[in-house]
């Protein structure tokens, strides 16, 4: 029987991706919580940090398929400072890079339709998709990727924001995003085709698209009024621009802006399927618009566990530790082993003595004045080091925590190039400091955040400077006025 990792088990597409393939595979469904979660007959429920690459690893032991349905869009840690953008990027690179070492056939991803435009004007949530597509592809194990547009279902995260909005509001004044094409499907339709997707055995990457019909939001929005028998007038008034509608939307359905300003920002683009993407009895997904709309709101009235995704957000936000995340632009000369150690030689320069930093071998100790021992103390990881990605171990120091005795110390620091170009993330991880959580949030990091921006400042002009230099040396005319 073939294995199966489904990653984001607990979720809304994976939790229904589990009950329809469960008689057919052996699956390891992994999330970050196994609470409540029970072993069955062919599924084994495992808890996995996908920030981790030891825990994705682990995950994969004899994996032949693996399925990533993963998005960082709400809060992981007790203090988060990162993007969605740069934490899916490590999420990426991670399934990736275990998938390679561990023999993994095939990996199948869940994106969305992707605008017919350069991507570089892709909204943030888009483009990380894209993005995410690319870095699991970029590994050598074959990615098949489905591009759903709007997914119709009494949860998740698109469609119940509309249905709130219709539900709740008397009437409506379209705004500018009302007009844009989207490619809706329903939600027992992308489940079917990704339980199609585990049979196929592609030697190369392929993005599939599928949607049942084309249509805009505004028909979307008379579609589900019309399922509701509720009369909804419409106020066409398209010069209203997103910004002022995503912290209206926010308020009247309740959710989040981390949720709802990133699926906003993508309304702006039209969503329409692509002839290169259909491959039959996928694409053509069956169920019609009128009838995946009844049937979510059909399920909807019997869901009696309203709090499930809120109570999802309440446990990232429990969570312990710190998780940073910065993005930086590196000269392209530069590998990531260079990049830290200069790096590391930089936060001496820019401290001006109050900041020290001193390398013993692997080890390195960071020290202020004031204090005898050193703050923090970081120790090279060789095991997960190589030449596009540098792993610290946060092995003690006085402003870190010690792991309690039988546990294991996962506190990191981590630098790893984004693919094949020039920008290097940088993250912390899983750090406990000593300080008290409001004493370390208003001081220690926030110094963080400003020492990674000078830092990224520092890196951006090198790379203009040493790239130019690099440049004349070739003979070759730089670009750079």
């Amino acid at each position: 029987m073939k294995k199966i990792l489904l990653t984001g088990a607990s979720g809304y597409i994976g939790g229904n991706l589990l009950k329809e393939i469960k008689d057919d595979y052996k699956i390891i469904a992994a999330s970050r919580s196994t609470k409540n979660k029970k072993n069955e007959e062919n599924v084994e429920w495992k808890q996995v940090d996908l920030f981790s690459l030891k825990d994705v690893e682990a995950a994969m032991e004899g994996v032949d398929t693996a399925i990533y349905l993963v998005h960082s869009m709400q809060p992981s840690a007790k203090l988060t400072q990162a993007s969605f953008v740069d934490m899916d990027a490590i999420l990426a690179d991670n399934f990736g890079r275990a998938a390679k070492k561990k023999g993994v056939k095939h990996i199948i991803f869940m994106s969305g339709i992707m605008p017919h435009e350069d991507s570089k004007n892709l909204s943030d949530h888009l483009r990380s998709r894209l993005e995410c597509e690319k870095i699991l592809g970029s590994y050598g194990v074959p990615v098949s990727t489905l591009r759903a547009g709007l997914i119709i279902g009494p949860k998740g995260s698109s469609f119940p924001i509309l249905k709130k909005l219709t539900e709740r509001l008397p009437a409506l004044v379209l705004p500018k995003w009302a007009y844009s094409k989207t490619a809706p499907v329903a939600l027992k339709d992308v489940v079917k085709g990704l339980a199609q997707l585990i049979e196929r055995t592609p030697e190369n990457n392929q993005s599939i698209d599928i949607y049942h019909d084309v249509t805009d939001y505004k028909g979307m929005f008379k579609a589900t009024a019309k399922a509701m028998n509720k009369k909804l007038p419409m106020i066409d008034l398209p010069i209203i621009p997103v910004t002022i509608t995503k912290p209206i939307v926010s308020l009247i359905t309740a959710e989040p802006k981390e949720l709802v300003y990133p699926l906003l920002d993508s309304l702006v683009h039209d969503m329409v399927p692509s002839k290169e993407n259909y491959v039959e009895g996928i694409t053509n997904a069956p169920t019609p618009l009128d009838e995946s709309i009844r049937t979510a709101l059909d399920e909807d009235k019997g869901d009696k566990k309203k709090k499930k995704k809120k109570d999802s957000v309440g446990e990232a936000l429990q969570k312990s530790g710190v998780k940073s995340v910065q993005r930086i632009t590196i000269p392209s000369s530069w590998s990531i082993d260079q990049t830290a150690n200069y790096y590391m030689n930089w936060l001496s320069r820019v401290g001006l003595s109050f900041i020290n930093t001193a390398i013993n071998g692997d080890t390195l100790f960071i020290t202020l004045p004031i204090f005898k021992d050193p703050i923090l103390i970081l120790e090279k990881n060789k095991d997960y080091t190589d030449d596009d990605r540098v792993l610290f171990m946060i092995k003690g120091g006085i402003f870190s925590k010690k792991a309690k005795e039988g546990e294991e110390n996962r506190a990191r620091l981590e630098f790893r190039r984004v693919l094949d170009t020039n920008q290097c993330i940088i993250a912390i991880h899983e750090y406990e400091p000593t300080l008290p959580w409001i004493v370390y949030k208003l001081t220690q990091a926030r110094i963080h955040l400003l020492v990674m921006t000078l830092f990224g400042y520092e890196t951006k002009v090198l790379e203009k400077t040493l790239d130019s230099t690099y440049l004349v040396a070739k003979g070759e005319k730089s670009t750079t006025a």
